[in-house]
């Protein structure tokens, strides 16, 4: 076998990072000796992988069908390393459950602590390790197998992944104690919801498409808005009185026993949205992960 796991591992870089100077830089190595491999792979299979751009390295059609059987042989690898403790365990012992997972901000603040609790309690040797980002990021994050498997809030839009319906999370609107909507007894009605300060996600956050998607068919736009940066910003801005949030109940479940957030009945339905199990077609869920993530 003349390919080695080491070029695949340069061609995967350079194809993430556009460059063989940012490449080498990741991986680490010298930007020549990342430039040689490159030529080393393209020579051994008669063909260029990437055009150049200007300044940067962008993947060619035989690239493109390289890089997913790159990723693939590249993750097998790191997994015999870890089960064969290879990656800094201890050698000629039975090794735990090793997780990766990839989670959604709120999802992985509000949801999983818990369910990592539980597995622990049964298989007290196992490893997580947990990524949080916005969707879009976790959904980069298993593409790139970065991580083992993903949570997101909002739906997958990669062809290449495996997207599960897991869990239906209720949205809830919430606003503090003291906001004058907070001492309206009837369902608030949809034009006195348009009037309001909006407290909102930024774009590419699950939950902020899933607003987008339950709330702008009736209210056509947010007139005011506050954009912040994540799930915990928006639940204590609200609880500042700064405005209305529509949030997980799984989230505010703490600022509303406390009693700094009110639920807010207004005139929409019950609102509800599609939590999501995502992995690459090619992986399959060790029975340790499948446990964590069991509906």
């Amino acid at each position: 076998m003349r390919i080695t796991l080491r070029q695949l591992q340069i061609f995967t870089a350079i194809a993430e990072h556009g460059s063989t100077t940012a490449a080498a830089g990741s991986i680490p190595l010298s930007q020549s000796a990342t430039s040689a491999a490159l030529g080393e792979l393209e020579t051994m299979l008669g063909a260029t992988l990437f055009d150049r751009v200007g300044k940067r390295l962008q993947l060619n059609e035989t690239g493109r069908a390289l890089l997913d059987p790159a990723r693939s042989l590249l993750d097998m690898a790191r997994d015999i390393e870890i089960n064969f403790g290879m990656d800094g365990a201890s050698p000629g012992r039975p090794l735990p459950a090793r997780i990766r997972l990839g989670a959604s901000t709120t999802i992985g603040n509000y949801l999983m602590p818990g369910r990592i609790a539980r597995l622990l309690e049964t298989h007290a040797h196992a490893s997580v390790e947990m990524r949080i980002g916005n969707t879009q990021e976790i959904v980069g994050a298993v593409l790139r197998r970065e991580v083992d498997a993903g949570v997101i809030e909002g739906p997958c839009h990669s062809d290449e992944l495996e997207a599960l319906p897991w869990l239906s999370d209720e949205l809830v609107f919430v606003v503090a104690a003291g906001h004058p909507l907070a001492r309206v007894a009837a369902p608030c009605p949809l034009e006195q919801l348009r009037q309001q300060r909006w407290l909102l996600r930024e774009s590419g956050s699950g939950t902020r498409e899933a607003v987008d998607n339950v709330l702008l068919p009736h209210l056509g736009n947010f007139d005011q808005a506050l954009q912040l940066g994540s799930t915990e910003a928006i639940k204590q801005a609200a609880a500042a009185g700064l405005g209305l949030a529509c949030l997980p109940h799984s989230a505010v479940q703490d600022l509303l026993a406390l009693g700094r957030l009110q639920l807010l009945p207004t005139a929409l339905p019950r609102l509800h949205r599609q939590l999501y199990r995502i992995r690459h077609r090619s992986k399959q869920f060790s029975p340790a992960l499948a446990l964590l993530l069991a509906a």
